[in-house]
């Protein structure tokens, strides 16, 4: 609300020019035109399958790996040097040899996305399950369980908090990557939208694309949320 007040102030106080911050009123107008003219729908639809497609492969992949690296000696050797060393590597530096590649359709996007938080779910995870009590599965084996039985019924529930958070975290991420990799090659999208405004100079319509992508973001965190006190309500109890 403070935000909010403060943006009115400055700009229906003349303290800014509009044409660098534009006033509530005309971002409002902005988006009823790109609402009607079905050309706000339109992006909002190519990015949201754009980020789902990443982060749903990087993620069904990422979480067993993670899994496996942090409790098994043998995983970790094997592949956290590789993984330790992409992480660091700037995905944004990956795009033009993606482009190169893939071209800038919805691959090229979708390769950004599981790039960019492939390898820090793989990490993120990992410390999740290396911090699983060894104790529990101490006591998982001496009553009887196999490894396989450890793993489905102790290791992954245990883990499953701290994936939900993870995924909340990488979320975040994943939406300025998908965000980086339209404003550089793309021909939809809300980064494109982004674009575009900003070449023709349309500061409001930027605004609308900033205001979307932030509402977007958080209705995706409120439903990790959701999923964790519905389905994991004895995590919150500690």
């Amino acid at each position: 609300m403070l935000l909010f007040l403060g943006w009115c102030l400055a700009t229906y106080g003349g303290f800014i020019n509009h044409n660098f911050l534009p006033p509530p009123h005309q971002v409002a107008n902005a988006f009823i035109d790109k609402l009607f003219d079905g050309s706000l729908l339109k992006h909002i639809g190519v990015s949201l399958v754009e980020i789902y497609t990443g982060f749903l492969l990087a993620s069904v992949f990422a979480i067993p790996l993670g899994i496996f690296m942090g409790s098994f000696r043998i995983v970790a050797a094997a592949i956290e040097p590789v993984v330790n060393f992409v992480r660091y590597l700037p995905v944004t530096s990956m795009i033009p040899l993606l482009i190169l590649w893939i071209g800038i359709g919805l691959e090229e996007k979708v390769a950004v996305i599981f790039i960019g938080t492939f390898f820090q779910q793989i990490v993120m995870v990992a410390d999740v399950s290396a911090r699983v009590p060894r104790e529990l599965l101490d006591a998982s084996y001496t009553l009887g369980a196999t490894r396989s039985q450890v793993v489905s019924r102790v290791l992954f529930p245990a883990t499953l908090p701290g994936i939900m958070d993870t995924l909340r975290v990488t979320m975040g991420w994943a939406w300025t990557f998908l965000v980086v990799a339209e404003l550089v090659a793309a021909d939809s999208g809300l980064g494109y939208m982004i674009l575009q405004a900003m070449r023709g100079f349309h500061p409001d319509v930027i605004f609308v694309g900033i205001l979307v992508i932030g509402v977007l973001g958080l209705l995706t965190d409120t439903f990790f949320k959701w999923l964790r006190n519905h389905y994991l309500p004895w995590a919150n109890l500690h």
